[in-house]
């Protein structure tokens, strides 16, 4: 694992620290890392997780803590780096990734997400097309739904464009918002959710059709008693008074519904995730 990647996160997490009480601190061996991947800056991903791993450690008995990249990329890669335990991500639905024994264990419950490629309301630009030869702003390489998909449609159909990482979705929309690119690849939710909270509009030029949100899943290394409790504490959120409270307060946040829970999962759900990765072009599987 790269120095510099950790010593950013390691600083950037304890900075978050003082601000967030409800963080789980590491208190010995049987402590899980739970990594989910960066929709947002690091300090709103950090302030979404923090107290959800808080109830569910409480509730489980089995107790995790946050481990966050600078990137998403950089999160992903700590996944397979095999330094984490349980992850929120829809990063591992690749062939090769598959054989890394990742199971999913549940999935957030919200309404069908869509792959995306939009434009501030503003901007003359209506069709893809258009985008020809423009900057284009994604999260990151690592980003299924918002760059593999959304540029995946691109190159099916011809469309040349100048490819900028923002680091996470907010960092692409902030390229968007700044006029330095013409658009940007997201999904649904994440866009939904910027409108609100910046109170900007955006224009969608196309969209995918509906796909499950991302999944809570768990390394094999992970012994089944644990990773049941786990699943039991993520899905009783919604029907706990305790846990409808968190969520509702976290939701409030990234601008989700206070039902945007947890529901148990087999895994069957991402099987159009798994289709896109047989199909997809090359340079993104």
């Amino acid at each position: 694992m790269d120095r510099t990647r950790r010593s950013i996160t390691a600083s950037g997490l304890a900075g978050l620290a003082g601000a967030l009480p409800l963080a789980v601190r590491a208190q010995g061996s049987n402590t899980y890392r739970f990594s989910p991947v960066n929709q947002y800056g690091i300090e709103l991903t950090a302030r979404y997780w923090n107290p959800i791993i808080d109830y569910v450690s409480q509730k489980s008995g089995v107790k995790l803590e946050l481990k966050i990249g600078r990137t998403s990329a950089d999160t992903t890669a700590y996944v397979l780096a095999n330094e984490v335990e349980f992850i929120f991500t829809n990063h591992m639905f690749s062939p090769e990734r598959e054989q890394l024994g990742w199971r999913v264990l549940a999935r957030r419950q919200t309404t069908p997400i869509h792959s995306q490629v939009v434009v501030l309301a503003e901007s003359p630009v209506q069709k893809l097309e258009q985008l020809e030869g423009q900057a284009v702003a994604f999260p990151g390489p690592e980003a299924t739904v918002a760059y593999k998909f959304s540029y995946g449609q691109m190159l099916r159909r011809n469309i040349n464009v100048q490819v900028v990482f923002g680091g996470n979705m907010d960092g692409a929309f902030a390229q968007l918002a700044s006029g330095k690119v013409q658009a940007a690849g997201t999904q649904s939710q994440l866009s939904e959710g910027w409108m609100k909270r910046e109170n900007r509009k955006l224009r969608v030029l196309w969209q995918s059709e509906p796909l499950y949100d991302l999944a809570l899943m768990v390394a094999r290394k992970v012994p089944q008693a644990d990773a049941e409790a786990v699943t039991r504490a993520f899905a009783g959120m919604l029907s706990d008074p305790a846990g409808q409270k968190v969520l509702a307060s976290v939701g409030e946040l990234v601008k989700l519904p206070p039902s945007a829970g947890f529901v148990a999962s087999n895994g069957t759900e991402y099987a159009p995730y798994r289709q896109f990765f047989a199909t997809a072009p090359a340079q993104l599987r």
